[in-house]
């Protein structure tokens, strides 16, 4: 479903100018390991290995399909975001299947409601959400249970009062002054557009050694309001009642963490697209 394409850097030795290739040692020899002698091994405890060959994975493997098992249905808002991993466009596989499809697709836009399946990917099983997108389905994986993340730890340094009427009707204010319809145009990668500005301003200049022009920093863009210097400002310009006009600030850091953590019905598909 995603049709973007980033640019693609790779390591390379600066006094030559070509690519680094790496060598797989062994830890503790630090002698090299033939492709042959590699194998997986699955930590069970400290230092503790258990070596699994790769006979045995194939052994256990599940083989890719093109068919998905509806198991379920659920309404779309029972499932938790934090579950979404990744988008796919779904669509009909032949002629033949693509009644029955319809059928699926308009009944559970009809009731409201998503189907719930599992699907072979690359070996691996994955449970998805179906739901009518269009004239398809849009099929997005699930992360498992064990995946995801408690938030407790994560909030728990958070202040449990509540903010004052004033505070809150101050955000609120400030909030409405900044709504307007979502338009992920608006949202560049300002990263990947430094980059890219790099790269070709050096393309012209020798690979080996070379220096080419210099891309301008990635600024931060100007509208961007640090929620709670904006409050402590529209604070004081009504104490003092002499308010300010001053420029906004970036905001400031924020700190992320990943969350990520018998069939009824059977519904074919041809290639999925990824949506994300």
């Amino acid at each position: 479903m995603s049709s973007s394409s980033h640019l693609k850097c790779h390591t390379i030795n600066r006094e030559t100018g070509n690519r680094i290739k790496q060598l797989i040692v062994d830890s503790v020899t630090d002698e090299p390991v033939d492709r042959e002698d590699q194998i997986k091994g699955c930590e069970v405890a400290k230092d503790e290995l258990v070596p699994i060959e790769g006979d045995e994975l194939d052994e256990i493997a599940l083989e890719s399909t093109h068919t998905i098992n509806i198991e379920a249905f659920c309404r779309r808002s029972e499932v938790d975001e934090r579950y979404l991993d990744r988008p796919y466009y779904l669509a009909a596989e032949d002629k033949v299947s693509r009644e029955a499809f319809a059928v699926i697709r308009d009944a559970m836009k009809k009731k409201g409601m998503a189907g719930l399946g599992r699907v072979v990917i690359y070996k691996r099983e994955r449970v998805v959400l179906l739901e009518p997108y269009g004239k398809g389905l849009l099929a997005t994986l699930l992360r498992y249970h064990d995946e995801i993340r408690s938030p407790t730890a994560f909030f728990e340094d958070m202040p449990d009062g509540k903010p004052t009427d004033e505070m809150r009707s101050l955000a609120e204010e400030l909030i409405d002054r900044s709504t307007r319809k979502f338009d992920p145009k608006t949202f560049e990668d300002r990263y990947e557009g430094a980059l890219i500005a790099l790269v070709r301003g050096k393309a012209t200049k020798p690979a080996k050694g070379g220096k080419g022009g210099k891309a301008s920093a990635v600024k931060a863009s100007g509208n961007v309001v640090n929620l709670m210097e904006a409050l402590k400002r529209s604070i004081a310009s009504e104490k003092s009642e002499t308010p300010k006009s001053g420029s906004r600030k970036s905001a400031g850091k924020s700190t992320a963490r990943s969350s990520g953590g018998s069939s009824s019905q059977k519904t074919a598909a041809r290639k999925t697209k990824k949506a994300a």
